[in-house]
């Protein structure tokens, strides 16, 4: 039982130093991470599923999901984004299982925004609200952003999909069914608005040696608001972008983009 013991603490060890070394690519990429929490039996790992359809195992009981799955989802005005399963919280949890899930709860600490999954038909729903906020408080994760989603709604009567926003208009809280699939399109939109940040948008005219090249980069970054070639060769763009995603480009080229910015 020990050597057992001590050969499950190397894996452990050995996931969290590959989870780390993911983290820190996707940071330096500026890859948002948007990670799924709640309560055991919220319904994360449904949710993941019909977010991502990638058939993740979903089953009605403790710890169901032992391992965090991550999955590139496309968000719009955002662009890649990595979605991450987590385990169920549950009340109390204990130091011990804090420290064995500890490469799960990392994509928890680390994410740019979390999917609080909660059960909104069941009777106990405060509770386990404050018991997953409980959690994150342990975790260190407390002041990671985070947007609530009202599961279940298929088993509420008169309930519908829906966006709530805080005085600001900022998505706080959407109502789906992950079982259903109703408001799923919500989530994404809530998505955009929560991750997008600045938008920029310009329009450039870009001369020939230039224009080829350039219209490739921006048809792969899918920010391409309208295009057309000019009678000498001149390629007049319109895109819309992170302005994140305006800088780095410059960046790589020299700084030389906002040379070609043209006015409407």
């Amino acid at each position: 039982m020990r050597d057992r013991v001590k050969a499950i603490l190397r894996r452990l060890d050995k996931v969290a130093k590959q989870r780390e070394q993911g983290r820190r690519a996707r940071a330096r990429a500026e890859v948002p991470t948007v990670s799924l929490v709640g309560y055991t039996n919220a319904g994360k790992s449904t949710l993941f599923n019909r977010i991502t359809e990638a058939g993740v195992y979903a089953a009605d009981q403790l710890f169901a999901t032992l391992d965090p799955t991550l999955r590139r989802i496309e968000v719009e005005d955002v662009g890649t984004a990595i979605l991450a399963d987590t385990v169920g919280f549950i009340r109390h949890l204990p130091h011990d299982l804090v420290a064995a899930f500890k490469a799960t709860l990392q994509e928890t600490q680390e994410a740019s925004l979390l999917l609080h999954v909660v059960d909104a038909s069941d009777e106990r729903l405060s509770d386990n609200i404050e018991a997953v906020d409980s959690v994150l408080e342990e975790i260190e994760a407390a002041d990671v952003p985070r947007l609530l989603i009202m599961n279940k709604i298929d088993s509420l009567d008169q309930a519908e999909p829906r966006i709530e926003r805080d005085d600001e208009g900022v998505p706080k809280a959407v109502w789906v069914s992950a079982l259903s699939g109703q408001g799923i399109a919500l989530i994404f939109d809530a998505l955009t608005e929560r991750l997008a940040g600045t938008m920029v948008r310009h329009r450039l005219r870009l001369p020939p040696n230039l224009a080829g090249r350039m219209q490739s980069k921006f048809h792969q970054m899918r920010c391409i608001v309208s295009e057309e070639y000019q009678d000498d060769g001149h390629l007049l763009v319109d895109v819309r972008l992170p302005q994140t995603d305006w800088h780095r480009l410059e960046k790589r080229e020299g700084n030389q983009l906002g040379d070609f910015i043209v006015s409407e």
